[in-house]
This record gives structure tokens, C-alpha cells and sequence, in this order.
């Protein structure tokens, strides 16, 4: 165990591991620790379901290529805590986050904190202390009572597609999801709202308007579609043409052009030269990244004496199984390969609407487990594959996965597609190294 996991650990001994909304807690907390969120630079907060940390990936890559320093809080992470706390551009080194860590744990006490919100004041704290010119926030759950939404006025409020998901918590219709992701708009800041199902672009427009907020909405105020491989940006200043966004599949063109949106509504005044380079330029693992190395790569090179088209991808909602399924057919009409999806989910999670858009895509299925608690087991995902349409089967690991879907398809060398869970998918860039 490294010396942050350790820390970690011994403040989740004390401060529970659940989900509690409130912000009661999180104010208490941070007045003992001196308002260390009234001492941040500008801050762009960003909430949503699918495509939040897409766009937060792209604003952060604005305004680095742009010149500025910039902080960046996003969760969960997928191979060490650190990746979650980005001070002026660097992940935060262990010696500073223990610090904050510490320091925000005795300065709390005894108040029942959440282990999310304490290590949301350490962030806040870190934050305050290290010199940028902008932070990029990233709702953790929600909006409304999340511990995140303690700004006062943010630069810009961010909601991107909203979608049923964490029902418990938020509510089991899409009304009740958008009315907590609206909860982070303030009175006379930019509320940047990306694209909508109807029913939720009525609810975050209300909240925008009860809150006084400027909106600054899809396909009124804003408009973004891709056109002979650029993406075109309108607003009421003009037109923009742009690079293409750096992350894989259609629904990156959305994603890229509410950062673009969000950058543009805060009144920032920068080029279309630098939107493009940020763009061009922005990261974001394990959302349609293409694995070029690693344990996998080599048993599948074994096999077939070449290194395979591996693709991975966190994904696990309906929404997104959605979004992915349309990158994969847009793939196989380009070249067309069998694909093998290897999946595991939480159990938590709608695995059949995740599932069903891959029906008539994909020719084999494994279904795994995620070493995580909280998991499906493999064979019950196997059965949501099966009910959603799929030729599934269940394999012990990702690696056994791996070797069958390449032994069977060896005369053809499969696309290979491992989604369904974050967690899995940190758990394969952890062994990549």
C-alpha cells in the first residue's frame, strides 16, 4: 500500500464511504479550514451524465493551449487517487496531497463527513494554495448537493446530456436528474446547457431562469456540427471552423462544441487558432481510447502475429452504450472486422440498455467481472447480454476473454471493444503500466 493509499485508508476508516447529499457538511468544513473556495481562481463547473469529463477534458485543453495555468478536480480516477486533483497542469505529487489530506481531516474533527467530501476540502485547499489562472470543476454526483457546489459565482456553469443514472440518489425520472444537475446555476453567470432530451432541456431552462442565470443554450444561443472532417462552431459573434476534437466518435463533436461554448460564453475573447489546438490536443483515458501496449496487446500479438484493433472505453449507461455502438458501426463501415466485446458492469447499473444498441454489432461476447465491490457477477452480466440480444458467454478474466475472442476469430482478426465500467477499465491501464 503507497503512503497516500494508506492516508486514504485511514480516512475512509472514519468517514464513511456512502453517498449522502448535503451541503451543510461541506460549508461547516471548509469555514474551519479559512474558505479555501472563496480563494480560487475563476472556475468553470461542469455537471452532467455522459460527456462531463469529455468536457472538461477540451476546456481544460483550451485554455492550456491558450497559455494559462490550470486546475482540474474530476472523479472518479482509474489508476491512482492523484489523477483527481490536476494543480496548474500536474497531477498533485503525494507529498502535497497527503498534506491536504491531513491537514483537512484534523481541521474537520469529528463532523460526519463523507469520504468524498473530505477529500473534496483537500482539493479545495490544494487549490487555494497553488498558483493558476483558471479550475476546472467536475460535479462528483448530481449538482444541487454535491460537494463541489460551494461557488459562489463560477466563470461558467456547464450541464452536459443529462441521462438517467445514479436513480437512488437523484431520482428515477429524467425531470428529477435534470433539476439536481441544473442545482450548480447562479445568478448572472453564463449557464452553458449542452444537448437535451426535451423533457430535461425544459427543466434546466426553468432552473436557469429561476436562478437569474444567463443561458446559453444548444440550438438557441449555440449550434455545432461536423462537416467534411472539421467541427463547425455558431453562436451569436459568428461562425467558427475548427479541428476536429482529439477523442474518437460523433458524440465528441457535441461534447467539444459545449467546451466551446463554455470558453465562449465566459468571455474569454481566444482565437479560433488556439480553440483548435486545444481541441486537437485534448485527452481523456479510457473514453474510446485505442490500447497500443500492454498485457493484452502482447497475448493477442502472440496469438495472431500482430498487434489487434483493442478499444476501451468506460461507458455504462444506455446513453452512452448508445454513443459507443455508433462509433463501432461507424468503424465497421469504414473496415469491416467481427467485433468482440468484452464487458463487465456494476451492479447498479442498467446493463441491458447498455447493452441492447450493440445488438447485431457485435458477433461474440465475454462477460467479466471487475475486481471492485459492488460488481455484477459475471454471470449475471452474461444473462443481461443475452436478454439485451447478444451471443454471450462468461470468462474468468479479461485476459482468458481476450485469448478466446482471438483464437476464434483467427483466420480474421477481430476489432475488440472492453466496456461497461470504469472500473474495469482502470484495472487494464493499471496493468498497462
Amino acid at each position: 500500500m503507497s503512503a497516500v493509499e494508506a492516508v486514504l485508508d485511514r480516512v475512509a476508516q472514519r468517514r464513511p464511504r456512502v453517498i449522502e447529499l448535503s451541503l451543510d457538511r461541506v460549508h461547516a468544513a471548509l469555514r474551519r479550514l479559512g474558505d479555501p473556495h472563496k480563494a480560487l481562481p475563476p472556475v468553470f463547473h461542469v455537471a452532467g451524465t455522459n460527456g462531463k469529463g469529455s468536457t472538461v477534458a477540451y476546456i481544460k485543453a483550451i485554455l492550456e493551449a491558450a497559455g494559462e495555468k490550470v486546475h482540474a478536480y474530476t472523479s472518479p480516477h482509474l489508476v491512482c487517487f492523484n489523477e483527481r486533483i490536476v494543480l496548474a497542469g500536474a497531477e498533485i505529487s503525494d507529498k502535497t496531497l497527503i498534506d491536504a489530506i491531513e491537514r483537512c481531516d484534523r481541521a474537520i474533527g469529528e463532523d460526519k463527513l463523507t469520504y468524498f467530501e473530505t477529500t473534496t476540502c483537500a482539493a479545495f485547499l490544494a487549490f487555494a494554495e497553488t498558483q493558476a489562472d483558471y479550475l476546472v470543476l467536475e460535479v462528483g454526483l448530481g449538482g444541487r448537493l454535491d460537494a463541489t457546489n460551494v461557488i459562489d459565482k463560477p466563470l461558467a456553469a456547464i450541464v452536459s446530456p443529462v441521462a438517467l443514472d445514479h436513480q437512488q440518489f437523484l431520482g428515477d425520472r429524467l425531470a428529477l436528474v435534470a433539476a439536481e444537475k441544473a442545482g450548480i446555476f447562479r445568478k448572472d453567470a453564463p449557464a452553458v446547457i449542452g444537448p437535451q432530451d426535451p423533457e430535461a432541456m425544459g427543466v434546466i431552462e426553468a432552473h436557469a431562469q429561476a436562478a437569474a442565470a444567463r443561458t446559453f443554450t444548444y440550438g438557441q444561443q449555440w449550434h455545432c456540427y461536423a462537416e467534411h472532417g472539421r467541427l463547425i462552431y455558431q453562436d451569436d459573434d459568428g461562425l467558427s471552423d475548427l479541428d476536429p476534437p482529439g477523442l474518437v466518435g460523433a458524440h465528441q463533436i457535441d461534447n467539444a462544441g459545449l467546451a466551446v461554448a463554455a470558453v465562449k460564453a465566459a468571455g474569454l475573447g481566444l482565437p479560433d487558432a488556439v480553440i483548435s489546438k486545444g481541441l486537437a490536443r485534448a485527452s481523456w483515458p479510457a473514453r474510446m481510447q485505442r490500447l497500443t501496449h500492454g498485457p493484452l496487446i502482447d497475448i493477442a500479438r502472440k496469438l495472431l502475429g500482430e498487434a489487434p484493433e483493442i478499444w476501451l472505453d468506460g461507458g455504462h449507461n444506455p446513453h452512452a452504450g448508445r454513443a459507443i455502438a455508433r462509433v463501432m458501426a461507424d468503424m465497421e463501415e469504414r473496415t469491416s472486422k467481427p467485433l468482440v466485446m468484452i464487458a463487465g458492469m456494476q451492479a447498479n447499473k442498467d446493463a441491458v440498455g447498455y447493452f441492447t444498441p450493440f445488438a447485431g454489432l457485435v458477433s461474440e461476447f465475454f462477460a467479466v467481472a471487475a475486481n471492485h465491490s459492488g460488481v455484477a457477477p459475471a454471470q449475471e452480466v452474461e444473462a443481461k447480454a443475452r436478454e439485451a440480444g447478444l451471443n454471450a458467454r462468461v470468462c474468468k478474466s479479461v485476459e482468458e476473454a481476450m485469448r478466446r475472442a482471438v483464437r476464434e476469430k483467427e483466420a480474421n482478426p477481430p476489432r475488440i471493444l472492453i466496456g461497461g465500467s470504469l472500473y474495469l477499465a482502470g484495472e487494464i491501464l493499471k496493468e498497462n503500466g
